[in-house]
């Protein structure tokens, strides 16, 4: 039941990002609003509100790329990767159907299209999505960084390369983010740099935070709620445990000689 969970929250999560940053694109060729500063804060915004809101059911990747690369650097069971990977497409998908239905064939339903060479544009998506995997591997991951930042710190790396590098490839830095347009508009012609740049980019980035680390982070931490425990001490669950069953056992009158510190 706990997958299902999860990867209902990966589609989800998938769903509203590429329901929110497509569309706005749909919307701005449509109506000459947003303009390209607001979509950029589009994708960002959205990113950061979905780690908030889902990051703590599973971990809110909503992206096939970071999914790989979490469970290549040990940090995610390979098994469930299928599982995450087909709600993601699923989620992009179904958003982008949508958009048709509501907009019409309107800029490519959003796809993601290089205005340079194929070479350039793999390299731009490998590049940006391995800087965005640092910063997801640092703060949603390493016990050492401070987990509440998480959606802000990776929302806003989001909003920046779609500040510079959305003029030049979309900045996808997402297979399924470029896969659902893709399949809904037909235009097929460059899905490979954005299936194939943004998984390179990302599992480059996972090695690279462990060599900057120099350890691996804490195994185990796959939910941003992981991360917050293990930064909280041993004590937080069972505090969370407690204040779930009402008065605890410590508020009971100390008997002699016994220890308070036990019953927490």
């Amino acid at each position: 039941m706990t997958s299902v969970r999860a990867y209902l929250a990966e589609f989800i999560g998938t769903f509203a990002l590429v329901l929110a940053g497509a569309g706005a694109i749909m919307a701005g060729a449509k109506t000459g609003s947003p303009d390209h500063l607001g979509i950029a804060l589009t994708f960002g915004l959205t990113v950061m509100v979905v780690v908030y809101a889902l990051g703590h059911v599973s971990g809110a990747h909503i992206n096939p790329a970071v999914t790989i690369a979490f469970a290549a650097i040990g940090h995610f069971p390979w098994r469930r990767v299928p599982g995450y990977v087909g709600a993601q497409s699923a989620g992009a998908i179904t958003a982008a159907a949508l958009l048709r239905m509501a907009m019409g064939p309107i800029a490519g339903m959003g796809a993601t299209v290089p205005t340079v060479a194929p070479t350039n544009a793999l390299i731009l998506e490998a590049a940006l999505t391995g800087i965005l995997m640092v910063v997801i591997v640092s703060v949603a991951t390493d016990a050492r960084a401070v987990g509440g930042i998480a959606g802000a710190a990776i929302g806003a790396t989001v909003g920046l390369a779609a500040l510079w590098a959305g003029p030049l490839t979309g900045a996808s830095m997402n297979p399924a983010r470029s896969l659902g347009p893709a399949l809904v508009s037909g235009d097929l012609g460059s899905l490979l740099i954005y299936l194939i740049g943004p998984v390179v980019g990302a599992l480059a980035g996972g090695v690279a935070y462990q060599v900057l680390a120099g350890r691996k982070a804490a195994p185990g931490l796959e939910t941003i709620a992981d991360l917050v425990r293990a930064q909280a001490g041993p004590h937080t669950g069972r505090m969370s445990r407690m204040s779930r069953r009402g008065r605890p056992r410590s508020s009971r009158p100390a008997q002699a000689g016994s220890t308070d510190s036990r019953r927490l």
